[in-house]
């Protein structure tokens, strides 16, 4: 099972907002934005047959986890789902109260609790996390796949929809599938790091040759992973759609968990 290793990083959306971005302050300094692997990073993707191949332990695929979330009313349905190589090997969730609104930058003090209690509930422990939402692309360098990866000192990789600050180093529009730009630091960016650094990357997972359009995903490395591994990372974790399977999974079962929370509520009204 998962157990925190700075828990005094804890999300806790008690906290007014100055401290809540003084604590991200600190969860970003506590980060390491380089790779710090336990695990063989070009085995991630592989199939379990695969791997064995070649006889060595080690090359064996990763438990890569997915994290997702649905919501219900004022509660959050936390969902993880945990594969190594094309096999789940286990699922978790938890329902989790709501205390505070969605504020842009401050996403892990709503939705981090929640993360943590459906870690909890897992058997196993992770190689690696990937979650739906942004890790160092974010203003103080610390989104919710930052905080949970320096919570729990594991490499963690975001993976959000929208971009939330930086300045992609091309254009993204209309790009082909595997493409991908830096998205970096320029003069008017609101982040807390250098002019020019590197802070993830806009990656181009699926595209059609006719309307609709597909938008990039915006990959960042959360901890313990550089930027130019953790696009790798998701690129080898692709499947057939547009989100990386782990999320796509974790999403899914999100949906199922959150549709079985409300039978059960009617069921007991």
């Amino acid at each position: 099972m998962p157990t925190p290793v700075r828990p005094e990083f804890l999300p806790d959306p008690a906290l007014d907002r100055t401290a809540m971005e003084a604590l991200q302050r600190d969860i970003a300094d506590a980060a390491k934005f380089t790779d710090d692997l336990d695990f063989d990073a070009d085995a991630v993707g592989l199939d379990a047959g695969q791997a064995s191949l070649s006889r060595d332990p080690a090359s064996d695929p990763p438990l890569v986890a997915g994290v997702d979330q649905a919501f219900l009313d004022d509660r959050a349905v936390s969902a993880v789902v945990v594969s190594r190589g094309s096999e789940v090997v286990e699922r978790a969730y938890a329902v989790t109260d709501l205390s505070i609104p969605y504020v842009p930058g401050l996403l892990a003090f709503r939705e981090g609790g929640p993360i943590v209690d459906a870690l909890a509930q897992l058997n196993c422990d992770p190689d690696l996390y990937v979650l739906d939402g942004s890790g160092r692309i974010h203003y103080r360098q610390a989104g919710i796949a930052t905080h949970v990866g320096v919570l729990f000192d594991t490499p963690t990789v975001g993976v959000a929809k929208n971009l939330l600050c930086g300045t992609p180093r091309a254009s993204t529009d209309g790009r082909p599938a595997g493409w991908r730009t830096p998205i970096t630091v320029e003069d008017g960016d609101r982040v807390d790091a250098p002019r020019g650094t590197t802070i993830g990357y806009a990656y181009q997972s699926r595209q059609y040759d006719t309307n609709p359009i597909i938008n990039p995903l915006y990959v960042s490395p959360g901890h313990r992973v550089s930027a130019e591994t953790a696009v790798e990372l998701v690129a080898a974790l692709g499947g057939e759609y547009k989100l990386p399977e782990p999320t796509r999974l974790a999403d899914a079962y999100a949906d199922e968990a959150k549709a079985a929370v409300a039978d059960d509520r009617d069921g007991d009204a």
